[in-house]
């Protein structure tokens, strides 16, 4: 069983920045694949970025690509989101997931993760 615990949310105005952090639980951070999703008032959720279990790889939602860098730590148990030019459109709350299989094309996919956080708030204001 893997433990998730995101902080690092807020209130922030338009333009500014804001990281997000997830740690791990356990000593398998390094056999799994570490993704972000958010959920916006009134919107399904949706995938955000997610990284490979070695940090060789990253994807991210159109969205988000240019302004947003997921990034994992391993000797901390930490992945983060870094959150540049934010914009009221980025409002959501922000969950951290963890998957022990999942392939490139699979990366976006909700089912595709195991363990999820039970997410920090993000308020962007404009």
């Amino acid at each position: 069983q893997v433990q998730l615990v995101e902080s690092g949310g807020g209130l922030v105005q338009a333009g500014g920045s804001l990281r997000l952090s997830c740690t791990a639980s356990g000593r398998t951070f390094g056999s799994l694949t570490m993704g972000w999703f958010r959920q916006a008032p009134g919107k399904e959720r949706e995938f955000v970025a997610a990284i490979s279990r070695i940090g060789g790889s990253t994807s991210y939602a159109d969205s988000v690509r240019g302004r947003f860098t997921i990034s994992r730590d391993g000797a901390k148990n930490t992945v983060y989101l870094q959150m540049n030019s934010l914009m009221s459109e980025d409002t959501a709350v922000y969950y951290c997931a963890a998957s022990w299989l999942v392939a490139a094309h699979q990366l976006a996919l909700e089912g595709q993760y195991n363990y999820w956080g039970q997410g920090t708030q993000v308020t962007v204001s404009s």
